[in-house]
């Protein structure tokens, strides 16, 4: 996982009163007032890109054009590729700059496209390197169509002074885009990198790109797909559900580090775990997966996680962590994550701490099982569906609001440690498929053979009910990740983050927070922290709060265990 940043300069601009252009000669040179100093470009670039250095600690990449006005940096974390892909690239001809972030899954059929367009054989210096000849044979809208894997990048054609930027279709990889007063525009990977300088930030939509003049920049939407817009009457193919799965897991192993998986005893990550174990022993026979949990003592999920490890024969590692250790995290996650959600920062606390046990026995890459919910409807609220079209109308909502949600959380909960990771589950083509299965099909209360079956995400366990896990997992109700890692966890931060604010304070928090005014003490305490690192407005206007459907009837408590149909209560 890796960081970009990048600022274009509003060069027409002659009343820019925090840069000045010194003409001395044909190379100019932009300056930036930093308290009693003056920076140049290059510097502004390094030090601004320098708060998100965590994403990509292995090497820093810059290059600015004072021609054009452009300064494009990479924060590299080595996947892939290692001794060949530093960033920014440039083309062969001089005329392409690209910084990328994440990982181009099909970047070997795209350099075979080209290649037998060209005739040439050019070997890729990395898989997001396949990005500038696609963009130099086929074009914009081409390369867009053809992309499949997690990603955001920032590409200037010297030549025509286009800008292309663009984020994959369902936004696992984040980019924000920012304004400053002069009119630059500036892209980062974290929004920390934008915030003091730009007033004006927007989260860079998923499925969209921009291109264009840097004057001329309006995300359009490259990924429409049919579900999003009309709900499907396809019945489920349980073979093609199996089948594309495991073709994502594969896609998901390019790697050439050491790498694990996030193993928390439910459904989805073990399935990912058990399907990349069978993956890895076809090509060496007493391969061991690295697998990792987290929790409290005696956590539930603890009990589940070691019987899938026993299951696939993976090396197995528990890390327990306490009330107190969680509770002095948030801050951190409050900063890193870059939001006051109440789910996001529940649930990230534990990852975070699971990913710094992870980084310090060498690992750079884990698997994880985000998305299942989203795609299937399995968190415990679409119990409550009214209807099927308006359970499918719920999870199209869930998958476009991933971004902010579940892809926030993992992405940077995990890149704070110098970590990637990879989520099978949102594989376009695998989406594309399951989102375009028919909701009658993918609803907790569904008909199989003649048989009513009442259990999240249905379709999919059915599709592996042949030897990938034990049957006790296979068969387990959901059990949200915030709650799997021990219920004393939730019920401890929501009294210790709620005994931070009074009931005066409370009482003013509308005219406090008018955007997304909290809801609880616990959500006025998150905001108080994300206002003090991120004051302003536009920043808060970048959160979504993750609740359930309370019009269905569902508690607003996020907690799955605040759900009538959850098996142990609260």
């Amino acid at each position: 996982m890796c960081g970009i940043f990048s600022i274009f300069l509003n060069i027409n601009n002659n009343n820019n009163n925090n840069n000045n252009s010194d003409n001395s000669d044909n190379n100019q040179q932009y300056y930036f007032k930093y308290g009693t100093r003056k920076e140049s470009l290059r510097e502004l670039a390094y030090r601004q890109s320098g708060k998100q250095r965590h994403r990509g600690p292995d090497h820093s990449g810059l290059i600015t054009d004072n021609e054009h006005g452009v300064a494009i940096m990479q924060e590299r974390l080595s996947v892939l590729c290692v001794r060949t892909g530093s960033q920014p690239f440039v083309s062969s001809d001089e005329q392409i700059i690209l910084a990328a972030n994440g990982e181009i899954y099909n970047y070997l059929q795209l350099t075979e496209m080209c290649n037998k367009k060209t005739g040439k054989n050019y070997v890729p210096r990395s898989d997001c390197d396949a990005i500038i000849p696609m963009y130099q044979q086929f074009g914009v809208g081409k390369l867009m169509q053809e992309l499949r894997g997690m990603y955001a990048f920032v590409l200037y054609d010297k030549k025509t002074k286009n800008i292309l930027v663009a984020r994959d279709p369902i936004g696992i990889i984040p980019l924000y885009m920012g304004e400053d007063a002069d009119g630059n525009i500036w892209f980062a990977s974290e929004m920390k990198c934008l915030v003091e300088k730009c007033p004006k930030i927007k989260v860079f939509p998923p499925g969209h790109y921009c291109y264009g003049t840097r004057l001329k920049l309006f995300p359009k939407p490259f990924y429409t797909p049919l579900w999003m817009s009309v709900v499907p009457d396809q019945h489920v193919e349980l073979d093609m559900v199996r089948e594309l799965l495991e073709a994502a897991v594969l896609s998901h192993l390019q790697c050439d580090v050491p790498f694990g998986a996030l193993l928390s005893g439910g459904v989805d990550s073990s399935l990912i775990a058990a399907i990349a174990t069978r993956v890895m022993r076809q090509r060496y026979p007493y391969y061991k997966l690295k697998t990792y949990s987290v929790g409290l003592k005696d956590a539930p999920d603890f009990k589940y996680s070691q019987m899938v490890a026993d299951y696939i024969d993976s090396d197995h590692t528990e890390v327990h962590f306490t009330i107190e250790e969680g509770l002095d995290c948030i801050r951190d996650i409050v900063y890193h994550t870059e939001t006051y959600d109440v789910t996001t920062v529940r649930c990230s606390i534990p990852m975070f701490i699971l990913t710094r046990f992870i980084k310090s026995e060498g690992i750079k890459m884990v698997l994880s099982g985000e998305g299942a919910d989203e795609v299937f409807g399995g968190y415990l609220y679409f119990h409550k569906a009214p209807s099927a079209d308006d359970f499918h109308e719920e999870t199209v909502s869930r998958v476009k609001n991933l971004h902010l949600s579940d892809c926030l959380r993992a992405n940077k909960s995990t890149s704070a440690w110098g970590i990637e990771l990879r989520v099978p589950f949102l594989d376009t083509d695998f989406v594309d498929y399951c989102m375009g299965i028919r909701p009658e099909d993918r609803m907790p209360q569904t008909v199989v053979n003649g048989q009513t079956k009442q259990l999240e995400k249905y379709i999919l366990r059915a599709a592996f009910a042949n030897k990938y896990l034990p049957n006790q997992v296979l068969w387990r109700q959901k059990e949200q990740f915030s709650d799997g890692v021990g219920y004393a966890w939730i019920d401890t931060i929501i009294e210790y983050a709620s005994s931070h604010v009074t009931d005066e304070m409370f009482a003013e928090a509308e005219k406090e927070f008018p955007i997304n005014t909290p809801k609880t003490k616990e959500a006025y305490y998150y905001r108080q922290i994300f206002d003090e690192m991120f004051p302003h407005k536009s920043c808060a206007s970048t959160v979504k709060r993750w609740i359930p459907r309370t019009d269905w009837g569902c508690s607003a408590d996020p907690s799955g265990r605040a759900q009538g149909v959850h098996l142990n209560g609260k």
